[in-house]
């Protein structure tokens, strides 16, 4: 296992709610990211690791071969793969996402 694929399992493990995203959930660097940390703060999440794939290619490229998913933003909750900004946005019109992110006890 890479260093990257070590970091990316050990981070999902480690945290309830990890965004891996492109910036920073103060400054996302792109449109999809803005809005999946806008959807989790809606949602009320107070626990949440973000990882900016801009600073490490490694990384960038190793999570979507650790998700088999080709977009980012990619969202884990209790190490489980949830999903990108689209899964995103239809899990919390039906309000899946907060009661996840409840269940997670990553919301106040």
């Amino acid at each position: 296992m890479s260093d990257a694929q070590t970091f990316i399992k050990e981070t999902v493990t480690n945290n309830p709610v990890v965004l891996f995203m492109k910036g920073t959930a103060q400054f996302p660097q792109c449109g999809f990211s803005g809005r999946a940390i806008q959807l989790l703060r809606e949602s009320g999440v107070t626990k949440l690791v973000t990882v900016n794939v801009l600073e490490d290619d490694e990384v960038r490229q190793g999570i979507k071969t650790f998700s088999q998913w080709p977009t980012i933003p990619q969202l884990y909750v209790n190490g489980e793969f949830i999903g990108g900004c689209d899964i995103m946005g239809e899990m919390d019109q039906s309000g899946e996402l907060k009661k996840l992110l409840q269940e997670a006890g990553a919301t106040s």
